[in-house]
């Protein structure tokens, strides 16, 4: 798809039969818009790098971008002269933003709203695969740290004074706890667990998901949820070898047969479509293979997060001109998945907390994923 061809969602429709509202939704997810949005995400742990609002209803995190042809009009989503029939409006800014701990950390350094009602963290912001030679070229982990918007690592008491306050002041319903890898057996787990307990004695019932590496050890999977975790996520992003090592050469190391076993361990544990994992659209895998791929997570019992790659600035893969996929693409790959997950019985808002229960960053909810 070309970036300047205003009329693409309409011609590619026509060439392919997913329906139109998911190719005019995945269009918007690559493309962004040209808005304004008080409540952005800059830098992080994952693949996004965009503003958060609601498109027709749902929260939605869009690239902010004002040479997109997409913009907002009487609350309406436009592509040039044409109404989408898409509504947007933007997430507010919530008031917990405003406070800080005792000693003076903002509480937007440690946890910060996603999409519409979660609350999102980093509990350790530093990872042992940030060296280039290792470093996922997708991920800014450590850049938001150098920015100086965040803290290397939260306390739990930081966690459920925040949380607390989240919920309190801004509706929050859910929490997505996520850490860079640490060089420990555990891979990050233990810090979640501490975190997810504390948090819990502040917020009784808050659901909330972990995301870690497969640990070395897995019962680490039962420790997290004893802690009182709701649901995982065990993310690797392409499940091709050369893409792995091609784009996560440090995470390549950890064969996709540990992946394979922790996913296991994990349903058998938090249970069927508690469990989840990224599938990144956009790497060089061919399409047809990752369907199938997340054919066999479903079969799992693994809810496969299909969410477009988009170089955020600051990442390894932006420096080197790293391009997004074509919406075609990105609507086709979600659509059939989608529709695997339909005939599982699989909706991501069942997971109960985290990103496929979120959904902002992909368009598999617009898909009845």
């Amino acid at each position: 798809m070309s970036a300047d061809t205003g009329t693409a969602p309409e011609a590619a429709q026509h060439a392919n039969p997913v329906d139109v509202r998911i190719l005019t939704r995945a269009d918007l997810a690559l493309r962004g818009i040209s808005t304004d949005t008080p409540l952005r995400r800059p830098d992080g742990a994952g693949p996004s790098d965009d503003g958060h609002v609601r498109v027709d209803g749902v929260g939605a995190a869009l690239p902010i971008d004002p040479a997109s042809p997409y913009a907002v009009r009487d609350g309406r989503v436009w592509l040039g002269e044409d109404d989408t029939g898409l509504t947007l409006t933007p997430v507010r800014r919530p008031r917990f933003y405003d406070l800080a701990t005792a000693d003076g950390v903002p509480y937007e350094h440690i946890a910060r709203l996603h999409g519409t009602d979660v609350l999102a963290t980093t509990v350790v912001q530093t990872c042992m695969r940030y060296a280039e030679s290792d470093r996922c070229r997708f991920c800014t982990i450590e850049e938001s740290l150098r920015a100086g918007a965040t803290v290397a690592a939260k306390t739990p008491a930081q966690l459920a004074e925040v949380a607390e306050a989240a919920v309190r002041l801004d509706g929050v319903r859910q929490m997505v706890m996520t850490t860079g890898t640490t060089t420990g057996p555990d891979r990050g787990a233990r810090a979640l667990a501490r975190s997810v307990r504390a948090v819990l004695g502040a917020v009784p019932g808050l659901p909330v998901q972990v995301q870690c590496e497969p640990p070395a050890d897995l019962r680490w999977i039962t420790e997290l949820r004893e802690a009182g975790a709701t649901a995982i996520g065990i993310h690797v992003e392409s499940l091709d070898e050369d893409v792995r090592r091609r784009w996560m050469p440090g995470k390549a190391s950890v064969p996709l047969a540990a992946y394979e076993e922790a996913w296991d361990e994990a349903v058998r544990v938090f249970g069927r479509n508690r469990v989840s994992t990224y599938l990144l659209v956009g790497l060089g895998e061919d399409p047809d293979e990752l369907i199938e791929g997340a054919g066999r997570l479903v079969d799992r019992g693994v809810y496969p997060f299909v969410v477009p790659f988009r170089p955020m600035r600051g990442t390894l893969a932006a420096r080197d001109g790293a391009t997004a996929p074509d919406a075609d693409l990105l609507a086709r790959v979600t659509a059939a998945v989608a529709a695997k997950l339909r005939a599982a019985g699989m909706r991501g808002a069942d997971q109960g907390a985290g990103c496929a229960a979120c959904g902002a960053c992909g368009v598999l909810s617009t898909a009845g994923g």
